[in-house]
């Protein structure tokens, strides 16, 4: 059996507290924001040997391989609250495995309108 089905029970589900999975910690060790919705990305480097990286760290980073995800996507799809998740994306910046970007400005964005314009605009060349 592998270790990654070592901590699931088909029927009961996950076995071990989300508290454990952060090792009791609640917040982040970085100072980085993790806003539900920051982009969060692979890095691409390897793992150094000095880093403790759970079951949950390496499912995360295989998340986030080769492509940018938000944090509330990742938390989605490994099941975990995102306050873990946050707590293992603040191991993995310590480590410099991922980056983080934050959400878009509102302001940045195209609005509808402007958007209507470009249509206009390449209907009328």
């Amino acid at each position: 059996m592998s270790r990654e089905h070592e901590w699931v029970d088909e029927e009961a589900g996950p076995v071990v507290r989300p508290y454990a999975v952060a090792r009791g910690r609640t917040k982040p060790a970085s100072s980085s924001a993790l806003d539900l919705l920051a982009t969060v990305a692979s890095t691409g480097l390897p793992v150094p040997a000095k880093a403790e990286l759970s079951g949950q760290h390496r499912r995360l980073l295989t998340a986030v391989s080769g492509q940018t995800r938000p944090v509330v996507e990742i938390s989605s799809d490994l099941g975990l609250p995102v306050g873990v998740v946050r707590v293992l994306l603040g191991d993995l910046l310590e480590h410099g495995l991922v980056t983080v970007r934050p959400p878009r400005d509102k302001a940045v964005t195209a609005t509808e309108s402007l958007l209507q314009e470009v249509i206009n605009g390449l209907r009328a060349l």
